[in-house]
């Protein structure tokens, strides 16, 4: 089933690249990151191409939440563990300044944003909340504490942060694109230092931009070991209830809520792609105790880049591609980080601001030293020595079949494929012939 996004909203379609062609800047990827990043170079009269192998805003971006806020699960005191006291408050600061930006684009727009306060709950009193509430003191995040909610749960607290905001995705990033310089139907079949070839002809660039979500290009930056990709749950409630702001569960394993229109979003069952997990029966119990009046009208399911350190990677794609660049990894938290995204990558691509990668809180570079490196590693290890198959076509890992989705699924990288083997999610980039 399709989002709820959709519903009422004039896609604009564009052509294939025909022949071959040349562009300082050429975007690959045409969502949410790659669609801000062409429009930031629009705006600074860069000559940019962006090619989308499908059609712009075709795989995760249009199954996003659309939460639209700085508050990113227990995120803070993480930061502030593992780099400091500054790289969480410049974290702070630039996702902060994406809702401002959001904000602003929807008022030239003409698309509504809604404020609302977001929170993230707790349901057992633990330390992590206590932990990250003394974060926010110490960045000097303006917030309050909550211990009750509009939601059917009796929680311990919640960090309530005001002044956020919720979108439709679609309406704003298909007005946004309208007037940019976009390619559909136009894969990236090869790429070498000074061009790439497409289905539809070769691009001449100087600089590169991989915004394909999980990125493609295996022989640089060791993407496969630094994320995992984790799909998430989304039911779409009649008749269940405003919940007048947006929740997202401390743990990561918990239930968002979030209202769009006269709808309930409810999201969770979250696992690892390829592995067992609650799905979309996680809701649908909760619904039946919580909202018994409540009826379905749609349900979808997303995913999501996971990194070794819960940030994401923005800046250069690996040390040895001073003209590549990347983003990905935003850790469920897209809409903002998309957004940090292409203001950093503008900048760099334009040298508007002088950005040493090395201090770049975002750079792919940074240290691959932490506990979710080792069960990366263990899950492919796992994944290439099952003698099973089918196998996926991007390292060949041995698929593993999704009944809730009807899907064969990657769980060392997350491709994904219907059970005819079309292409569902990359970082595969063919279907599967089974």
């Amino acid at each position: 089933m399709q989002s709820v996004w959709f519903e009422n909203i004039n896609k604009p379609e564009f052509d294939s690249l025909d022949g071959n062609c040349e562009t300082d800047v050429l975007i690959i990827g045409g969502g949410l990151a790659g669609i801000l990043c062409a429009y930031m170079l629009e705006q600074k009269g860069v000559d940019y191409l962006l090619i989308e192998a499908d059609r712009i805003c075709c795989g995760v971006t249009a199954d996003t939440t659309a939460k639209v806020t700085a508050q990113h699960g227990l995120i803070y005191d993480k930061i502030i563990s593992k780099y400091g006291l500054e790289y969480a408050r410049e974290y702070y600061n630039l996702n902060s300044n994406a809702v401002k930006i959001y904000r602003d684009l929807c008022k030239k727009y003409d698309c509504n944003f809604e404020t609302k306060s977001a929170y993230v709950y707790s349901l057992e009193e633990n330390e992590d909340i206590e932990n990250e509430i003394e974060a926010y003191r110490a960045i000097g995040i303006p917030f309050d504490t909550v211990t009750q909610t509009p939601l059917p749960l009796d929680i311990y607290k919640a960090i309530r942060l005001d002044n956020q905001g919720q979108i439709n995705p679609l309406e704003l990033l298909f007005k946004i694109s309208e007037n940019l310089n976009i390619r559909e139907k136009t894969k990236l079949i090869n790429l070498d230092d000074t061009s790439a070839e497409t289905d539809c002809g070769r691009i001449k660039y100087k600089r590169a931009v991989f915004t394909t979500h999980f990125p493609i290009l295996n022989k640089h930056g060791l993407f496969s070991l630094k994320m995992y990709q984790d799909r998430s749950y989304v039911i779409a409630l009649e008749n269940a209830q405003d919940v007048d702001g947006m929740y997202i569960d401390a743990s990561g394993k918990g239930l968002s809520f979030r209202n769009y229109r006269n709808l309930l979003l409810l999201g969770g069952g979250s696992h690892r792609t390829g592995k067992k997990g609650g799905s979309y029966t996680e809701l649908l119990q909760f619904t039946k105790t919580h909202y018994p009046e409540a009826t379905v009208k749609t349900q979808y399911a997303t995913q999501d880049c996971m990194t070794l350190d819960s940030m994401p990677y923005i800046g250069q794609y690996s040390k040895n591609t001073p003209n590549l660049f990347v983003a990905t990894g935003f850790n469920k938290w897209g809409f903002t980080s998309a957004m940090v995204a292409a203001e950093l990558l503008c900048d760099m691509l334009t040298n508007s601001k002088n950005i040493d990668e090395n201090a770049n809180i975002y750079s792919p570079s940074r240290s691959i030293f932490h506990p979710q490196l080792a069960v990366n590693i263990f899950e492919s290890f796992i994944g290439l020595i099952l003698p099973t198959v089918p196998r996926c076509p991007h390292l060949g890992c041995a698929l593993k079949y999704n009944k809730a989705e009807h899907s064969w699924d990657c769980p060392c990288h997350g491709s994904r494929f219907t059970e005819d083997g079309k292409l569902i999610n990359n970082p595969a980039t063919d279907d599967k012939q089974f």
